[in-house]
């Protein structure tokens, strides 16, 4: 594996994807339109700029470079844009990758890894969620995915390509380092935001409800380091080089942690209280989402390393402080 093309490579995951595959010795070609992505995060490898909904755009890219492997990152992601605007989500989530699809095919590239999400499933039926839980999306957002789920298990049952589609649940965190971090804008998480108006930065946050049948009475959610999806990325591009011809596998730890657990961590790690109101609970929040992770550490070999919740707030912690100067 010499070269991997990074769609999507100037956002959050995607950067943070480039930096560990070029601790491994892989070159990483950034290709990105930096609607969302910043150009100061290319920091390992060239940078194309090109939009995946312009055939020609990904296909001379493919041509250019002639990777390896793809990992594709370049989605619209924001639950709430996506019901207020579905055919950009469905134009760039889902009509994208069929360009991208149709440039493999051309180019004879077959290995592509494909971030997936937990929004697939919808409204789960039992926790921890399980790779064998019907997948039935009630978001624009998780069926943009899931159609491109769906796409690419029959290219793959067909013998187009070989995909690893990675269902992510709540990525979180920073590089250790500081070197890059989580930049949305607007910025809609939780961590990032707490982060903010703990340190003065930012106004009071909103807390979604404190009556949910969990152990604090807020939603239990389940928070990966982004440098453990990383690891996973490469994990999945080995098993694809290798032959394997389709992985569907979660992301997450297994562990959930409530919102009022995420400000106490923030409190002890930084030594700053977030400042919060209490607010009614937004309409089809869970009360708790988590992974299981059996399936993931079975056929990948992978078991996160970084994602206990101190660490994931002192990463993001250290990144913010140097984006923002304090």
């Amino acid at each position: 594996m010499e070269r991997i093309l990074v769609v999507g490579g100037a956002g959050y995951i995607g950067s943070h994807a480039c930096k560990a595959i070029a601790a491994r010795g892989i070159e990483p070609i950034v290709f990105d339109n930096l609607s969302t992505g910043h150009k100061h995060a290319v920091k390992w490898g060239e940078l194309a700029i090109g939009d995946i909904r312009v055939p020609q755009e990904i296909e001379g890219a493919l041509e250019r470079y002639k990777p390896d492997a793809i990992m594709h990152f370049a989605a619209c992601i924001e639950v709430g844009e996506g019901e207020r605007y579905p055919l950009k989500f469905w134009t760039n989530n889902t009509g994208g990758v069929i360009n991208l699809l149709n440039g493999m095919s051309k180019t004879g590239i077959k290995n592509v890894v494909f971030s997936s999400t937990c929004a697939v499933y919808g409204q789960p039926d039992a926790i921890p969620i399980t790779e064998r839980q019907a997948c039935n999306p009630v978001s624009v957002y998780g069926r943009t995915k899931r159609a491109v789920e769906e796409m690419m298990i029959d290219l793959s049952n067909a013998g187009g390509i070989r995909c690893a589609i990675l269902r992510y649940f709540n990525a979180a965190g920073a590089s250790s380092d500081g070197d890059i971090g989580e930049e949305h804008d607007p910025e809609t998480h939780l961590i990032p935001n707490a982060l903010k108006s703990a340190s003065g930065l930012g106004a009071r946050m909103k807390l979604f409800g404190t009556d949910y049948p969990t152990r604090d009475g807020t939603n239990i959610r389940d928070y990966i380091h982004v440098m453990d999806l990383a690891d996973a990325h490469l994990a999945a591009v080995d098993k694809l080089a290798s032959g394997d011809p389709l992985i569907v596998t979660n992301l997450g730890t297994g562990t959930g942690v409530t919102v009022l657990e995420i400000l106490r961590s923030i409190e002890r790690v930084t030594g700053l209280k977030p400042l919060y109101d209490v607010c009614d609970r937004r309409p089809g929040d869970a009360a708790a989402l988590s992974a299981s992770t059996a399936h993931a550490a079975e056929l990948l070999g992978f078991r996160p390393k970084r994602s206990d919740i101190d660490t994931i707030i002192a990463d993001a912690w250290r990144f913010h402080r140097r984006k923002w100067g304090i």
